[in-house]
């Protein structure tokens, strides 16, 4: 394609072009229909390890969140302010040591 060439030259150039590849893709050799089978069960197996392999790790995923969120209850139970009847026992006993102290 020049500069000045025509609307006419540019569509019979675009013409031949399309008909060449039209022409290369009829002298493909036909599908063979085993091998196509070989490959449609080789993309199967493909796609049930790598489905196998997100579920491991989605698995693995949720088992770390279980633990850190077991994790955080432990850290909340420690930290949980005491009831009335533990501050009661933990005063009692200072007294008591004081008194023995005496």
């Amino acid at each position: 394609m020049t500069y000045n060439s025509s609307f006419q030259d540019r569509a019979g150039q675009a013409a031949k072009a399309k008909q060449k590849a039209l022409d290369q893709l009829r002298a493909r050799p036909p599908l063979d229909e085993k091998l196509a089978a070989e490959r449609k069960a080789a993309a199967q197996a493909r796609d049930a390890a790598k489905a196998e392999k997100a579920a491991a790790k989605k698995a693995e995923r949720t088992a770390a969140a279980q633990a850190t969120a077991a994790d955080a209850a432990a850290l909340a139970a420690a930290a949980a302010p005491k009831s009335e009847a533990e501050l009661k026992a933990a005063r009692d006993a200072r007294y008591a040591a004081r008194k023995k102290r005496r």
